[in-house]
């Protein structure tokens, strides 16, 4: 067994890394970027090492940099995590020239499947079924347009290179391939530094169940399948294992399927082996088909832990240090159900854009696993990805494991940044997701009504003026209110109403010229004679009332400029800190609403700002290549006549 090994990543995945490493007696050393010199996964390693600027480019990219660093340190090996140097061949192969061991596959495992349409080859060679489509070298777009044509619309186009849902779209109508197919090959570009695409048929009740593999460059075990049909903008949101439905007998021929492409490979370590599923008929034999193979541990593999009761990470070590598979097939089982919710800093309503800022409050629940890579006061950047945290539950039932998943998430309290909290909850919550209905279109199909039910109600609002009053202080729940009218005008960003505290314990707060009636008892508070589970929770950013549909208050300053003047819909601003990636006018020429104006490149994903009106581009405010911030103005039109 290794005596010390160099993490190549940061945030959440160096910290899961890092606690078996604890456990097992192997000691660590973080890297790390300018951006993240206090980072949680910095403080948990042995030693840490700085790379760079704060751009992956900058720091995490940088592979002669991380090797450098672990022979320095007197590191017998690397281990990647996900994302960043990852699925990289050349960086495998730099490692062991170094005389360091990659706790991974081999780099000939990695090119064989990092590329989609090579991998598709190789899969259709092992037997494994694949989804019709055109994988082939010709990346005319006239000839991809015709091969879309032959497969039948609709169909996906997709990145050769990479994931995450980058350098995909779905074209429902041939008159859209062509703008689609632009858009796929910007991305692609931007994210892989390859622009070619392959084409597939779109599945129309698709299913995204994925296998976990496992091997020693010899044989393999599956460690059972995960659902991860949960997703918005091809990037999942809540997995669980095992997947709904799931028959001994399909699991078997899935699981068996997923063996031989791992073995086909010769590959060693964790994988992943994604298939994507027609659930129009229930889950059958005959309709499941290779989507790609991850080469990595996976964001979700916590759910897979927790069914097996196996450390995939303390497998990792033991395989890369020398040891065969530490179990075979028929020694693997499953216990119970689990799930996990991926906690993001991002606008929901805005399109699930990504957010920053400071955590002003952050805590988790005691009894689920929480994965995280940062801590109350951190700053969630624009730099890396989003997550605040994974939010894991086990039970042994699904609906015993979504319950507590659920609670877990209402007992969660995140304050400074926008996140997906509450529409986390309203995915518990709903119907065909409890019943174990799922499948890739859930999400866009039901948008509005989960937008909605994350919406905060005048309750909550009600509470979070009593946490602005001060009244919410265990000091003053009985109605104290010395040097304070008993009648006064409570005030936020964006708001106001009106507080009487009406005597011990008890209030009156008009909202919206609505009277609602507050009262502290039984260690709760009550609205409108309703109990109410939520806490109300003072911090540096204002006053959070959680439990549920939260709401955030910030006191309001006097001294600010009134937001409104902004410029209206003639101002095109960020929505988001950003890189302007291209811009797509010039002053003096006319736009019409829904025109692009320009790109930007955030968190990894591209972002289109378009016209709000017709008009003439009066000013352009914003090169490409800039760092921009929130709010920045980008494209300025011309005053309408009046």
């Amino acid at each position: 067994m290794f005596q010390k090994i160099l993490i190549a990543n940061r945030g959440e995945i160096a910290c899961r890394i890092i606690d078996t490493c604890q456990r097992m007696g192997v000691s660590t050393i973080a890297v790390f970027s300018d951006a993240d010199r206090a980072a949680r996964h910095v403080s948990m390693a042995d030693e840490a090492v700085h790379l760079g600027g704060p751009a992956p480019a900058d720091s995490y990219l940088r592979g002669e940099a991380i090797i450098a660093a672990a022979a320095a340190t007197g590191a017998q090996a690397i281990h990647p995590g996900y994302g960043f140097l990852s699925e990289n061949p050349d960086f495998v192969e730099a490692v062991e020239a170094a005389g360091l061991v990659f706790i991974g596959p081999s780099s000939r495992a990695i090119r064989a499947m990092g590329l989609k349409d090579a991998a598709k080859r190789v899969m259709e060679e092992a037997s494994v079924p694949v989804v019709p489509g055109y994988h082939g070298a010709n990346q005319d777009p006239g000839h991809l347009a015709q091969q879309a044509e032959r497969i039948g619309y609709p169909v996906l186009i997709k990145a050769v290179a990479g994931g995450g849902g980058k350098g995909m779209r779905r074209v429902d109508d041939p008159k859209d391939f062509a703008d689609a197919l632009a858009s796929a090959r910007s991305e692609a570009r931007t994210a892989f530094g390859n622009p070619d695409v392959l084409i597939e048929k779109y599945v129309l009740q698709p299913r995204h169940i994925e296998v976990q593999v496992f091997g020693d460059g010899h044989r393999a075990v599956h460690l059972f399948e995960r659902d991860c049909s949960l997703q918005r903008r091809h990037q999942k949101v809540i997995e669980e294992a095992p997947a709904p439905g799931m028959t001994p007998e399909i699991r078997k021929v899935m699981g068996a399927a997923a063996v031989r492409a791992a073995e086909a490979i010769g590959y060693a370590g964790a994988g992943t082996i994604e298939f994507i599923v027609d659930g129009s008929e229930g889950l059958r034999e005959d309709r499941f088909w290779f989507m790609e193979m991850n080469t990595r541990l996976q964001v979700e593999h916590p759910v897979t832990e927790a069914i097996t009761g196996i450390d995939l990470v303390e497998w990792q070590l033991r395989v890369a240090s020398g040891e065969p598979l530490p179990a075979r097939q028929d020694a693997l089982t499953i216990s119970g159900h689990a799930f996990e919710a991926r906690l993001y800093a991002e606008d929901v309503p805005a399109g699930f854009l990504p957010a920053t800022g400071r955590l002003a409050r952050l805590a988790f629940p005691q009894g689920a696993r929480i994965e995280t890579g940062v801590r109350q006061g951190d700053t969630i950047s624009p730099y890396y990805d989003p997550m605040i945290a994974k939010i894991v539950t086990h039970g042994p039932t699904r609906a015993v494991a979504l319950r507590a998943l659920e609670s877990a998430l209402v007992d969660t309290e995140v304050a400074g940044s926008v996140t997906n909290l509450d529409f986390l909850i309203a995915l518990t919550r709903h119907d065909g997701f409890r019943a174990g209905q799922v499948d890739t279109g859930l999400i866009a199909r039901d948008l509005d009504d989960l937008v909605a039910a994350a919406e905060p109600d005048p309750a909550a609002r009600v509470l979070a003026v009593i946490g602005l009053a001060g009244l919410a202080d265990p000091q003053a729940r009985g109605g104290a209110t010395l040097w304070q009218p008993l009648r006064r005008t409570i005030a936020w960003d964006g708001g106001q109403a009106v507080l009487e505290v009406l005597g011990p314990g008890r209030a009156r707060v008009s909202l919206d010229n609505q009277p609602h009636e507050v009262r502290w008892q039984g260690d709760r508070w009550w609205v409108d004679d309703a109990l109410r589970r939520n806490r109300i929770v003072t911090h540096d950013a204002g006053v959070s009332v959680f439990g549920g549909r939260t709401v955030h208050l910030v006191p309001r300053d006097p001294l600010a400029r009134d937001a409104a003047a902004t410029g209206g819909d003639a101002l095109t601003l960020s929505p988001m800190p950003g890189l302007v990636k291209s811009v797509h006018v010039s002053v003096g020429q006319p736009v019409r609403t829904g025109d692009r104006l320009a790109v930007l490149e955030a968190m990894k994903m591209e972002h289109a700002l378009t016209a709000a009106r017709d008009g003439i581009v009066a000013e352009v405010l914003a090169a490409e290549g800039q760092q921009v911030e929130a709010g920045a103005a980008l494209i300025r039109l011309e005053e309408e006549a009046s």
